[in-house]
């Protein structure tokens, strides 16, 4: 009864698939209206040589130093994102610098889980596939930091 039930539509509906799970393809976003649509506040650390470690956000309040605050949107690409951090950041001035950027959110338990969502270099010159990708298309929620590892 309650399997018919259910391919009618009736029952409890099914959980939501798990945050870094591969989903069919989904629809494109539409593009952000920048003069329209208010920005979110996207913190950003910054470290040479790796990334922080899940401990380093362990306590709420006691993040790691180096945080740079961007207002953008979620239709904003980690080239984008490159821009903005070489503009506070001098390491990833140089030519040959690789940056690596990961989301950092509560998982279930309330602690905080990073999970690596692309790399750019620093000089558009050289091209990386991840260049074009956007905050929505990683599946980026408003709340996630933002760690920067700079190579």
């Amino acid at each position: 009864m309650a399997e018919a039930a259910r391919r009618q539509g009736g029952g409890r509906p099914l959980p939501p698939p798990p945050r870094g799970a591969n989903q069919p393809n989904r629809p494109k976003p539409e593009p952000v209206d920048r003069e329209k649509t208010c920005p979110l506040l996207l913190r950003v650390f910054t470290k040479s040589g790796g990334h922080h470690t899940n401990e380093d956000y362990a306590v709420r309040g006691r993040e790691p130093k180096d945080e740079v605050q961007i207002y953008t949107w979620k239709d904003a690409t980690l080239r984008e994102l490159t821009d903005l951090v070489k503009e506070v950041s001098v390491a990833a001035r140089r030519r040959n610098a690789r940056l690596s950027f990961a989301f950092v959110y509560p998982d279930k338990q309330g602690r905080f889980t990073m999970r690596e969502v692309g790399q750019t270099m620093s000089f558009p010159n050289r091209k990386q596939p991840d260049d074009s990708k956007t905050l929505s298309d990683l599946r980026f929620e408003i709340g996630d930091y933002l760690d920067v590892a700079i190579y």
